[in-house]
């Protein structure tokens, strides 16, 4: 019984760790220099992530998923989601709370904080590295 049940949870997850050879490397674009609005849209113009979020969270963060069949990586990890927010943008939508700032973007990859921190900092890379749940860490850029 738990080599079947270990089996499936491979099987749930490969996906995940699949390899990065067709992704799209998102490194160059999470170094901070440029806002919310120019970072999604650029996804959404290379039809990278939906169009539409699937989430907005309170503090106007959009979370929107990987395109059907696409694939992206953030220095070396997967992503699992995109996230982004520019105030007075209609390309994003608000949330009932106070925004989280002015213009915010990131990504959320499959990894632990010390190892994405690490490799963050081996890129000489300062976005602000934060837990986002169980195996997953945020890649995040916030400009006030």
């Amino acid at each position: 019984m738990k080599r079947s049940s270990f089996a499936a949870l491979l099987l749930f997850a490969s996906p995940l760790f699949a390899s990065h050879a067709h992704a799209a490397a998102l490194d160059e674009a999470l170094t901070c220099k440029e806002n919310a609005h120019a970072f999604i849209s650029d996804l959404i113009d290379r039809k990278l992530i939906d169009a539409n979020p699937m989430r907005v969270e309170s503090n106007s963060i959009n979370a929107f998923w990987p395109a059907h069949g696409q694939k992206m990586t953030a220095y070396g990890f997967s992503v699992f989601a995109i996230v982004g927010f520019q105030q007075d943008d209609p390309l994003f939508r608000t949330g009932d709370g106070k925004p989280i700032a002015p213009s915010a973007y990131g990504a959320v990859v499959v990894g632990t904080q010390s190892r994405v921190q690490a490799a963050l900092t081996a890129a000489g890379n300062n976005a602000i590295v934060h837990h986002a749940g169980p195996l997953l860490t945020a890649i995040f850029c916030q400009q006030d």
